[in-house]
């Protein structure tokens, strides 16, 4: 790359990654990229006439006051085309798998903006995703976005990976793979399960990793976009876009807002967290052509759904799949709350009148359920009436049903995963609720496909 010819500043001051440098003849644009030594920095504000101040993408070593900086005049580029399917890239677009160079014919800015409303479509759609208790509970709309929302360790990384082996599977769509401060083992061990199952030439993942400057973290989101945007708008393929986790992609311009010197705002949050999220999440939109449909990990801290991360996130979610912690203590997998998860896909005129009835009755039933466990815990099942006692046993054989095993979790628990039709889980639930199977055991109905599947 020849620099004579490029704009050349200096480096005024290095704060943890936070730089500020001075430019005499031309101010870089807002997003431009600039190079110091081996650092990458992207341009945040202008501070004066001549001073910029940006926030460095890669480790800042070896940078002092004084040291030259280069303006590219662009921003961040990443490539995009069929060549990116089955490789892995950091948030500069550069594979990191070890496998050569990408020969990309095109690169393109990941700042870009939303798809115009008038050219947004407005179909409902509902995307099946082969799981039961999503299915029936709360469905995913295709070009929506979902959320997984949950504490530590209750199952978020495990349901992603089962949704991209369905996917792959039902529908011929690219897998686009976004790891915001994912920890590394995470990452390796969803590249060799992506590569198991057989569709690496079906996905492209990208990661900006937990060990990563909170620059890269903060803008590897805009980077899967690009790339999903390429899919849907130029091949016009419906695209799968996984993020895990958004909560980590806040916490990262939580610390660049800090690092910046803003003033925090509520519970430590950057005053910017609604805007920063709401330009990545527009991105995310079904057009006449295709769809980015969009499933979203997002780490609940401490289990506080009013943290207003979290809050904020919910704001855009079509769909919100909470998991709880209780269930997965009682070996109910995957760990779906019922009663707190939503989707604006559950209405009557979009899934059927038969589905909406179904679901509500799931729930009515488990709501009775909750409320008697109090009772049951003081004086024993034996003292309640008849019919909550066929409440109870109606309620505890779908929490049963509801439970599945996983294709991805074959080898922890020796059980055959299974992929289950709507209709199939809508069958199930209805005939448990007509009380078919209330001579059977509870056990028998445990980690089951369909409902023909469970044995005296």
């Amino acid at each position: 790359m020849d620099n004579s010819n490029l704009n050349q500043g200096e480096v005024v001051s290095v704060r943890s990654s936070v730089i500020d440098a001075r430019f005499t003849k031309l101010l870089p644009d807002i997003h431009n990229l600039l190079k110091a030594g081996e650092a990458m920095i992207e341009v945040l504000i202008h501070l004066n006439p001549e001073m910029v101040r940006g926030v460095a993408l890669t480790p800042t070593q070896g940078l002092a006051r004084g040291s030259p900086v280069i303006d590219t005049g662009r921003p961040i580029m990443v490539p995009v085309g069929e060549k990116l399917l089955g490789r892995v890239f950091n948030v500069f677009g550069l594979p990191i798998d070890h496998k050569g160079k990408v020969e990309a014919r095109d690169f393109r800015s990941i700042h870009r903006e939303p798809v115009p409303l008038s050219q947004q479509t407005t179909i409902s759609e509902v995307f099946e995703t082969g799981i039961k208790s999503i299915d029936v509970l709360a469905p995913m709309e295709r070009g929506g976005k979902a959320g997984l929302l949950g504490g530590a360790g209750v199952g978020k990384t495990v349901l992603i990976m089962e949704l991209i082996q369905n996917m792959a599977g039902k529908y011929e769509g690219i897998s686009i793979f976004c790891g915001v401060g994912e920890r590394c083992r995470e990452g390796e061990e969803l590249y060799r399960e992506i590569q198991d199952v057989g569709v690496l030439d079906k996905a492209v993942m990208i990661f900006g990793q937990m060990n990563e400057q909170p620059g890269a973290r903060f803008r590897v989101g805009h980077a899967a976009l690009t790339m999903a945007e390429y899919f849907r708008d130029d091949v016009m393929q419906d695209v799968l876009l996984l993020m895990d986790n958004v909560f980590r992609f806040v916490q990262a311009g939580s610390e660049v807002s800090g690092l910046m010197g803003q003033l925090p705002s509520r519970v430590g949050y950057q005053p910017t967290l609604a805007t920063e999220l709401a330009e990545l999440e527009e991105r995310i939109c079904s057009t006449k052509a295709a769809a980015i449909t969009s499933v979203q990990a997002v780490y609940v801290p401490a289990d506080d759904f009013t943290d207003p991360a979290v809050v904020h996130t919910f704001g855009h979610l079509s769909s919100s799949i909470v998991l709880s912690r209780k269930m997965a203590s009682q070996g109910l997998y995957p760990s779906i709350d019922p009663l707190q998860s939503r989707s604006k896909m559950l209405s009557p005129h979009i899934v059927g009148e038969r589905h909406y009835r179904i679901a509500q009755r799931i729930r009515k039933t488990l709501t009775e359920y909750e409320e008697l466990k109090d009772i049951i815990a003081m004086l024993g099942l034996e003292e309640l009436s008849q019919d909550d006692q066929k409440i109870v046993n109606r309620a505890r054989r779908l929490e049963r049903f509801l439970t599945q095993p996983f294709f991805t979790t074959e080898h922890f628990t020796g059980l055959k995963g299974k992929m289950v039709k709507l209709e199939d889980a809508l069958n199930g639930c209805e005939r448990i609720l007509k009380d078919e199977f209330s001579d059977y055991s509870e056990k028998s109905l445990y980690m089951i496909g369909k409902i023909e599947e469970a044995k005296k």
